[in-house]
This record gives structure tokens, sequence and C-alpha cells, in this order.
């Protein structure tokens, strides 16, 4: 191993490289990626103490080692991002729209009383990041680095109060495609996401701890994920698991505006800026069950389609409620797979990018 010290040619500031000499790369089968679940042979580490962030570094990639008392063990308070790399044909890397992934993690911060991220430190140790496992980005649509920012509080004791210590750190996983075969959902009727006045606007890790047994109770059912409902009525449809979500009714797109309990999802938008840039009939709106339900007796209800990082765009086939299974029709022309193919060829330099939207990475 070699360690170097990185200065930016951008903002000065120093950053401690130690680069890995034993490499995993040669024994992965990039043909057959469990999500999520290999990472490539670098991390990026910076720690809050006494007030400031310190010096941000890349070491090898590690377990680390942690108190038993840690607050983020106890109290939760930790949030994350989720962004992708992706390299065309010609080699070159790119990242979709890293800006908004940067904002809405101190975003997500700012309401768990994280302090907030330097902007330089984010760009320049994700960018030096990238090019040091840029091998690990795998050029082809369908193929992708998987990013995962996130911080924690990382101070020893359990005092029930924001902590005086964090660890902010990036790891990438060489990724494929997220969810395979048919996709079939269940409103919820019982259990909520978010409620008002909370966490669910924000990627809090406990978000998702909160969803694991609702969705493993409707797996049980035969379904993967379970559409959101709102906390008050369970009248109002909001996301879908892990994704924003969109019904499509008759012609028009339709899908439920961002608030306090909804995740602002960076697909999501791109995805209404794209369909308005196409010429399709947009709605932000809210969108009540029962609306839907109509919508598919009248056969009006066209696709349900969900949304994020992860998946890009993925069709849903069917919906279930109250008992019923509600299936949505086979087309010949799928709204969804337009939308999917349009903001991909963006996102890996195939088509123009109108909205300025791919960053390119010095690698």
């Amino acid at each position: 191993m070699r360690i170097n010290l990185y200065i930016s040619s951008r903002i000065e500031f120093a950053m401690r490289v130690e680069i890995n000499k034993q490499s995993k790369i040669d024994a992965v089968d990039f043909d057959n990626l469990d999500f999520g679940m290999l990472f490539t042979d670098h991390m990026f580490v910076c720690d809050y103490k006494d007030g400031e962030w310190k010096e941000p570094q890349i070491i090898p990639y590690q377990p680390i080692a942690v108190d038993p008392s840690m607050s983020a063990l106890h109290y939760g308070q930790a949030v994350f991002e989720g962004m992708k790399a992706y390299k065309d044909q010609a080699g070159e890397v790119f990242l979709f729209r890293p800006e908004e992934n940067f904002h809405r993690i101190n975003r997500s911060s700012e309401r768990l009383a994280i302090p907030a991220f330097p902007k330089n430190y984010f760009f320049e140790g994700l960018e030096k990041l990238l090019a040091l496992d840029k091998e690990w980005i795998k050029s082809g649509i369908g193929n992708s680095l998987y990013i995962r920012p996130f911080v924690f509080a990382s101070q020893a004791g359990v005092q029930a109060s924001a902590s005086n210590e964090y660890k902010f750190m990036i790891i990438c996983a060489p990724v494929g495609a997220y969810y395979g075969g048919e996709l079939h959902v269940k409103i919820a009727e019982k259990y909520s996401r978010a409620a008002q006045g909370g966490v669910g606007y924000a990627k809090a890790a406990g978000n998702y701890a909160a969803q694991f047994y609702p969705t493993k109770l409707a797996q049980d059912e035969g379904y993967q994920q379970v559409i959101w409902t709102d906390a008050h009525s369970h009248e109002y449809l909001e996301e879908a698991g892990t994704m924003n979500i969109f019904f499509r009714i008759g012609e028009r797109l339709v899908t439920a505006p961002t608030t306090d309990t909804i995740l602002d999802g960076v697909t999501r938008k791109s995805i209404i800026k794209i369909a308005e840039h196409l010429g399709i009939d947009v709605e932000v709106r809210p969108v009540r069950v029962d609306e839907i339900i109509a919508a598919h007796a009248q056969g009006q209800l066209k696709e349900v389609f969900g949304a994020g990082t992860a998946v890009v765009v993925s069709q849903i086939h069917s919906i279930g409620y109250k008992g019923e299974k509600y299936t949505l029709p086979k087309l010949d022309n799928y709204m969804a797979d337009q939308l999917k193919s349009h903001i991909m060829g963006i996102q890996y330099n195939e088509l123009e990018d109108p909205f300025q939207w791919r960053h390119a990475v010095r690698t």
C-alpha cells in the first residue's frame, strides 16, 4: 500500500490517499452481480470532531471499529444517499445530477441534527475515489457503479442527545439491474412509511428499517413491495417501497407531490422533466387510492411504475388491495420504457443532455 497526499486542484485542502495494492477486481464476475453486496477497493472517510470536519482521506475498503455505545447504534442518528457513476463507450465516466444528492444529504442531516458536510470535500473526495476505482465501472447500458455516501453519529456514550462526533463515508459497489422479473406491489392499509412532521422527506436510516416488517408481510402474500399510504387516513398514495411512484391514467402521467412524508427523488424529478420535454401531460397532485381502483375498473389505468436511483424505472405488473389483485394491461408501447430509455440515454452519454444533468468525472 502507498500513501499519497492529494492536493485539490480547484480548492486548497489536503486529502490523505492510501492506495490498495491488492485489488479484488480480477476475481469479480461482472455478469453476475448481487446488488450492493460487493464493494470496490477504496472508500472515503472523514471525521467530525471538536466542532469541525477533519482532514478527509481515502483508504482501502475495510471494516471499521466502533464502540458498543456508539450513538448511532442506540439513537439512529444516521442518513445516507444513493447515486451512480456511468461509463460511456469511449471510457468516460459521468455522474447524474450529483448536486441534487449533495444538497439532499445535507437536508437529511439537518433534520437529524447532523452538521452539514463541506461541498469541496464531497466532490473532490468523490471524484478522487472514482478515479482510483474507475476500472470497476463497466461500459454498457445497465452497468453502473452504485455510490453510497452516508454519515452517522460516532460518539461513544448512551446519552439521549445529538452526538458531538460523526463519520462521513462513501463506499461504491458495481451493479446491474436492481429488480429481476415481474414486480407486484400491495397498497398499505394499516402501516405507513412516514407521518407529517417526521423524517419521511429525509434519507434517514430508520425510515428503511421501519419498512421491513410490513414489506415482509406483503412478501408473504406474494408481493415484492408496498405502496405506502398516508398515515392519517390511508386514502392517499405516497411511495412504493424504495421508489417514488407514477400512474398512467389514460394518456396522463400522475404522481404525488413531495411533502414532508415523501422523498424528493432525483430520478422522480428527472422523469417529470423528461416527460414534459417529450410532450407528455404530467399532473403532480395528491392521488387517492379509490381513484386508482376506479381507473382500473374503467380501463383507464394503463401503467404503474416506480422510479429511483437503484431501479431507474421499474414497471409494476399488479397491485393488491383489500384482498383483490388488479393486473395492469399488457401494452405494445409503455410510457415507462420510453422515459427509462431517455433518462438512461442521458446518463450513459448516448443522448443529448438539454438539462445539463450529466457531470463529467476527471479520471
